[in-house]
């Protein structure tokens, strides 16, 4: 299902990537963060949402890299250059990603940076939105976010616009050994 995903994914312009371990993950999401400009300077911060991809990480060697921040708040993320969150579901029919974004520290960096770099679970594709709203308990998810591609609309005067409403881009890393809720 991962080819299948990746091609729809890609379809509507977001990158995607796949690691076997966090550690590979991490390595190639601080060169990434590296080679885009993060800095600790407005327009050029990457917040980073609490996450279960944190889970025994050294935070602290993290906080070294300057302009990455783990404390997510609406003024920061309106002026981060990116936003990184754990989602927990893809489907493979549509290239979309799906979070429990009930915490809204979830949602503000998947919505306000302008680069959105999504965190999943290579174990998190499911074929189809059926499948997914048949694991989704609304008493726990009482904000379900649904994720396909960079933000786009055609609604000034009919020409295609990427970023108006959200991020830019939308890079996608799959995690092998990354547990997930599927």
């Amino acid at each position: 299902m991962y080819e299948q995903f990746k091609a729809r994914a890609e379809g509507v312009s977001a990158e995607v990537h796949r690691f076997a371990t966090k550690d590979a993950a991490l390595a190639y999401l601080i060169v990434f963060l590296k080679q885009e400009g993060v800095a600790d300077s407005p327009q050029a911060t990457a917040l980073w949402a609490d996450s279960p991809f944190l889970a025994g990480v050294e935070l602290n060697a993290l906080r070294t890299i300057p302009g990455l921040k783990f404390e997510v708040t609406r003024e920061l993320a309106s002026h981060a250059l990116f936003g990184i969150s754990q989602m927990e579901w893809a489907l493979a029919d549509t290239g979309s990603l799906a979070q429990n974004s009930t915490a809204i520290e979830q949602r503000m960096v998947s919505s306000l940076p302008t680069i959105h770099i999504a965190l999943v679970p290579t174990s998190g594709i499911l074929p189809d939105m059926p499948t997914l709203l048949a694991r989704v308990n609304p008493k726990e998810c009482r904000y379900l976010a649904m994720i396909t591609g960079p933000s786009r609309t055609a609604d000034i005067e009919r020409v295609l616009t990427i970023g108006v409403h959200g991020p830019h881009r939308l890079v996608i890393i799959f995690v092998d050994e990354l547990g997930g809720n599927s």
